[in-house]
């Protein structure tokens, strides 16, 4: 933090209520039929143009300014660059028709909406700990769009009891979700603390998807007995292996190299780009010629000039004070009060600067401060859930289901993650307070 509380200037107040406003319009996108892009991408910029005058006409030493947004940028384009590289990989397994066989597979065995339902779910929480979240989450829905998009009642719950299972399923681990991470490289916490939290994440993932499921309709999609079967095409299973390659790569860049995560990611579309040059070479006239270019065009860039908004603008609130404010709350209400309305404020603003925020001011947890960390680090997974665009996930699915999976949409069902909020946070304190498992 640069040390300057400017909340209470000019500075301040214009900078909130162009992020407010903002905020307004992402929240209805629907309604007037404005990509979350946009106003995203303005406010995060306009915020800083904002400091960056004040600083000029009040004479401010700059190098604080510098400092934070080099810092910033890193920040950015590790998401930036991570999210780039997994959306092209996947375009290019839907090239391949891995989706097809996938959605194939499930369809042609006769398996009615519910299992649909449960069975995506259920990959969605246990692929999130490996791939991470948003990976998972851009995975699946695809997968739920080739079984049936024309179904809404099926599209939409199912949409969100994946959005939910896969920041659940991440929470659990130390490369599940960013937030995770970031706790992780601080300090905080083992490797093996995170596995403590897997009661948590699966029971209140379990009641969400079981109310969700009682809005699941009758009956099975379409399949038509005469359909083919559909085979993956030359090259696919390959790209499969390199995409695991290239999230343990990630892994290991960040963990073992201490580079960033996305360098990782990078090189492995590197490993991408030679692999289809081979695959190129080797094939005969007549075959359809890959061009990774065509993969990238296709990537949701709303998603990612999204992601590269709403961090800016967050980064420019935390700039100027505003996120500083809630840690002082901890002395006054408690921990455990503060960290589970963590969640609340992870959803609304989103939880990467805010477990930043929590993080650099290193709050006082209290005597259980082990277990109070693993509930903070609970709260901001989950907790992203209860509004669709609150977490990577629920803003990569928007963009893959859009005007399918919306604001609107989400919330009409949000009562039921909420639920599955508190059942978490209930079985946290039995676990870790009650019976001191894991604390």
């Amino acid at each position: 933090m640069h040390g300057i509380d400017l909340t209470t200037t000019w500075l301040g107040f214009t900078a909130l209520l162009v992020f407010i406003i903002a905020y307004y319009f992402i929240a209805t996108e629907d309604k007037y039929m404005i990509n979350k892009a946009k106003p995203a991408l303005f406010a995060g910029t306009f915020i800083f143009m904002l400091i960056g005058f004040y600083y000029s006409i009040n004479g401010l030493d700059v190098n604080h300014l510098h400092h934070e947004v080099e810092i910033l940028i890193v920040e950015i384009a590790g998401i930036f660059f991570f999210l780039f590289v997994a959306m092209t990989y996947i375009e290019a397994m839907i090239d391949r028709d891995v989706f097809s066989v996938l959605r194939y597979n499930l369809v042609s065995k006769g398996y009615n909406y519910k299992k649909l339902f449960w069975i995506t779910g259920a990959l969605a929480f246990f692929i999130s700990p490996i791939a991470d979240n948003l990976t998972t989450a851009l995975i699946l829905s695809t997968v739920l769009i080739t079984i049936d998009k024309e179904n809404l009642k099926f599209v939409v719950p199912s949409a969100i009891n994946i959005v939910v299972a896969a920041n659940a399923g991440g929470a659990w681990s130390p490369f599940g979700d960013i937030t995770t991470l970031m706790v992780w490289v601080d300090g905080k916490a083992s490797f093996t603390d995170f596995l403590f939290l897997f009661p948590t994440s699966i029971i209140g993932w379990g009641i969400t998807a079981f109310l969700l499921s009682k809005y699941i309709p009758e009956g099975s999609p379409p399949f038509n007995n005469s359909e083919e079967k559909v085979e993956i095409a030359k090259g696919g299973k390959e790209i499969m292996g390199l995409f695991v390659f290239t999230i343990f790569s990630a892994v290991i860049s960040h963990q073992v190299l201490h580079l960033p995560a996305m360098w990782g990611m990078m090189f492995g579309l590197s490993i991408l780009k030679l692999y289809t040059y081979t695959l190129n070479k080797s094939k005969k006239e007549e075959e359809e010629h890959i061009n990774i270019f065509d993969y990238i065009a296709k990537i949701e860039n709303d998603t990612l000039l999204f992601f590269f908004g709403i961090l800016a603008a967050v980064g420019g609130l935390h700039f100027i004070g505003f996120l500083e404010y809630f840690t002082a709350l901890y002395s006054q209400f408690g921990a455990t009060a503060v960290n589970i309305g963590v969640g609340f404020l992870s959803a609304i603003v989103d939880n990467v600067p805010v477990m930043s925020a929590v993080l650099k001011s290193s709050p006082d947890m209290g005597a259980d401060a082990h277990a109070q960390w693993m509930l903070v680090t609970l709260t901001a997974g989950v907790g992203g859930s209860l509004i669709s665009f609150g977490s990577a996930a629920g803003v990569g699915v928007m963009g893959k289901l859009h005007g399918i999976y919306t604001f609107a949409s989400h919330m009409r069902y949000a009562w039921t993650i909420f639920i599955g909020y508190i059942a978490s946070v209930t079985i946290w304190y039995i676990q870790f307070i009650m019976l001191g498992i894991g604390a």
